[in-house]
C-alpha cells in the first residue's frame, strides 16, 4: 500500500462517517405551549384568570399621604414635645398608608363564589396628646431629686390592620367585614371626616346573608361580633337587618341592630336623590334606645351611653350632605351631622383629578362639643375646645 492508497481510503472514510452522522440528524424537542394570562370581564374591569383555573382575579389598592392641621383635620388633634423647652406644642398630624386589595370570583353550580381582602399599612405620629410631667423626691430629705416623664408623639409604623377578609357564595357572606348597620345602608357622604358625630361601629366578625330580587328590591340579615369593648360576651350575636328600594331617582333603606350584650335597639332610615346627573344628596336619620348603657348595674358600662351601634350622643342623631360634580376632574363633597347632645359636625372639601388614578382633596373640618367635658367620652372626637377647626390635605394614588 502507498501513500496515495492511503490517502484515499482515508478521505473515503471520512466522507462515510459524516454521511452517518449527517443521517443521524439531532432532534430538538418541540417547546410546550405557554398559557398566557387570559383577561376576565365577567366581574369588570381588571381582572384576569389565575393560570391553569377558572377563578378570576383582581389585585389593586392605593398608596395614600395625609397632612392635618388644627383639632378637628388630624381628628383629635396633634402634639409633640418641643425639644429645647420640653413643653408639649401642636404638630402636623402626617400619615402615609399603603393599602392592599384583592378580589376574587368565580362561577358554580351554587352561585358566584368571591372573595374580598383589604390590608393596610401605616407610618405615621399619632392623634394624642405629648405631655412631660415632673415628679418630684417623695423623702424630701436632702438634695431634691426630680423624675422627668415624657410622653412624646413620634411618627412610627403604626401596626398593620386587617380591614375586609371575607368569602361569600351567592348571599351568604362570612369572615371579617365591617358592620351591615353602616355598609348595607351607606357610609356618611363623601368627606374624609364623616365621623364627627359617629354612625356606627365598624369591625366586626360576621355571617350574613344578602337577598337581591332583582327589580331594585334588597335585604340583608347580618350576625356580628363586634370589636373591642364592643365584643360579644356569650354565644348570642349582635343582629342586623336592613331592607333597600333602589329606582333611578335613589334610593330609600332601613337598618335595625341589636347590641345582645345590654340588649338595646338601634335604626336607621336614608334618603338618597339625584335631582340632577351631578348632584347626588343624601339625609339619614337614627335613633336608639341607651337605658342600659347608662345603668350603673352592668359590671361593664358603656362610655358616654353608647354601644357598638348607638354610637352618637343621646337617642337620635342625624346627617346629611351631598356630592356636586363641576367636571370630570373636580367635586364638592360636603356633610352636616347633629345628635341629641348637641354636638355638631360641619364637613367639605373638593377633590381634584390630577390624572387619572391621583386624587388630591383639601378639607375643612368644623366640630361643636355640645356636652363638653374633657373627661366625657361625649366628646367623642377629643378635642380639647368645645369648638373646634381643622382641615387636612391628602393625597391619594388608586390602582
Amino acid at each position: 500500500m502507498n501513500i496515495k492508497s492511503l490517502l484515499l481510503g482515508s478521505a473515503a472514510a471520512l466522507v462515510a462517517v459524516s454521511g452517518a452522522r449527517a443521517a443521524d440528524a439531532v432532534v430538538v424537542a418541540e417547546p410546550e405551549p405557554a398559557e398566557y394570562v387570559r383577561i376576565c370581564d365577567v366581574y369588570g374591569a381588571g381582572y384576569f384568570y389565575i393560570p391553569g383555573t377558572e377563578t378570576c382575579l383582581r389585585i389593586g389598592g392605593y398608596v395614600r399621604y395625609d397632612m392635618g392641621i388644627g383639632d378637628v383635620g388630624s381628628f383629635d388633634g396633634a402634639e409633640n414635645l418641643d425639644v429645647e423647652d420640653g413643653d408639649s406644642q401642636d404638630t402636623y398630624y402626617k400619615q402615609a398608608r399603603f393599602t392592599l386589595k384583592t378580589w376574587t370570583g368565580q362561577e358554580t353550580e351554587l352561585g358566584t363564589l368571591k372573595t374580598y381582602t383589604e390590608t393596610r399599612f401605616n407610618f405615621g405620629n399619632r392623634n394624642k396628646y405629648a405631655s412631660r410631667t415632673v415628679i418630684p423626691d417623695p423623702d424630701g430629705d436632702g438634695p431634691l431629686e426630680e423624675e422627668i416623664l415624657i410622653d412624646a408623639n413620634p411618627a412610627e409604623n403604626k401596626g398593620v390592620s386587617l380591614n375586609f377578609a371575607w368569602i361569600q357564595l351567592g348571599g351568604l357572606r362570612v369572615g371579617k367585614d365591617e358592620s351591615a348597620f353602616d355598609t348595607f345602608i351607606g357610609y356618611a357622604g363623601n368627606v374624609i371626616q364623616d365621623t364627627l358625630v359617629p354612625y356606627g361601629g365598624f369591625d366586626t366578625n360576621v355571617v350574613q346573608y344578602y337577598f337581591d330580587a332583582g327589580n331594585g328590591f334588597s335585604a340583608v340579615v347580618s350576625l356580628e361580633q363586634g370589636y373591642g369593648e364592643f365584643t360579644i360576651d356569650s354565644y348570642v350575636p349582635h343582629v342586623v337587618g336592613g331592607v333597600k328600594w333602589t329606582q333611578g331617582w335613589g334610593a330609600i333603606t332601613g337598618v335595625l341592630a341589636y347590641d345582645a350584650n345590654y340588649e338595646e335597639v338601634a335604626g336607621k332610615v336614608r334618603l338618597d336623590v339625584t335631582p340632577m346627573e351631578n348632584l347626588s344628596l343624601f339625609i339619614m336619620a337614627g335613633y336608639g334606645t341607651d337605658d342600659n348603657y347608662t345603668d350603673d348595674g352592668f359590671v361593664i358600662t358603656a362610655a358616654g351611653g353608647r354601644g357598638f351601634y348607638k354610637l352618637w350622643s343621646g337617642n337620635w342623631a342625624v346627617w346629611g350632605g351631598g356630592t356636586y360634580t363641576f367636571n370630570e376632574k373636580t367635586s364638592f363633597n360636603t356633610q352636616i351631622s347633629y345628635d341629641e347632645g348637641e354636638n355638631l359636625g360641619i364637613a367639605a372639601n373638593i377633590a381634584y383629578d390630577i390624572v387619572p388614578g391621583l386624587t388630591i382633596t383639601a378639607e375643612v373640618d368644623y366640630l361643636h362639643a355640645g356636652e363638653f367635658d374633657q373627661d366625657d367620652f361625649s366628646n367623642w372626637t377629643n378635642a380639647d375646645d368645645e369648638d373646634s377647626l381643622g382641615g387636612m390635605l391628602r393625597f391619594q394614588r388608586s390602582f
